[in-house]
């Protein structure tokens, strides 16, 4: 190929459209008035999606809470079980000062000679808001509680072992 092909002869692009249109054409008055959304229609906008997230904001808030209080029940009752077996094996369960530790780590084999092999929890269990969960025991019967979202004891939202 020679570069002068490449070339594109002036004759070549004007008669593309015919002078005669060229001349003729104008712009119809839609189009020379449309200059994109006035302010007015883009803070309207912005109004309806604002109101959206406020009303799916509010639902998917409530709908986290709820998985938490969920997720923080299941992890009582999973506790639960384990001091269970904990209990089979020992003879009790692990007192207050002994606390859920009991079931990571061995608390020697004057306390409980069965214990393990493995341990009951890999590691200290924290409840749905990361605090890890209170435990309470006299090696007959045990509490367990979460504080909910409020992290302190007495705080609205709590959840315990004795709860239905």
């Amino acid at each position: 190929m020679l570069a002068h092909d490449n070339v594109v002869n002036e004759s070549e692009i004007f008669n593309v459209i015919p002078a005669s249109q060229i001349a003729n054409f104008k712009m119809t008055p839609s189009l020379r008035n449309q200059k994109g959304m006035t302010l007015i229609e883009i803070m309207i906008v912005i109004a309806i999606i604002a109101g959206l997230m406020a009303v799916l904001g509010k639902n998917v808030m409530n709908n986290l809470v709820k998985s938490r209080v969920e997720n923080t029940k299941i992890l009582i009752n999973e506790i639960s079980k384990q001091l269970e077996s904990y209990n089979l094996a020992c003879g009790s369960y692990p007192t207050t000062d002994q606390g859920l530790g009991a079931l990571v780590a061995n608390p020697g084999a004057e306390v409980c000679p069965n214990w393990g092999p493995e341990p009951y929890f890999k590691k200290m269990q924290k409840d749905a808001w990361g605090t890890p969960f209170a435990y309470e025991s006299d090696g007959n019967k045990f509490v367990i509680r979460s504080y909910g979202p409020s992290k302190h004891d007495g705080g609205a939202g709590g959840l315990s072992s004795e709860d239905p």
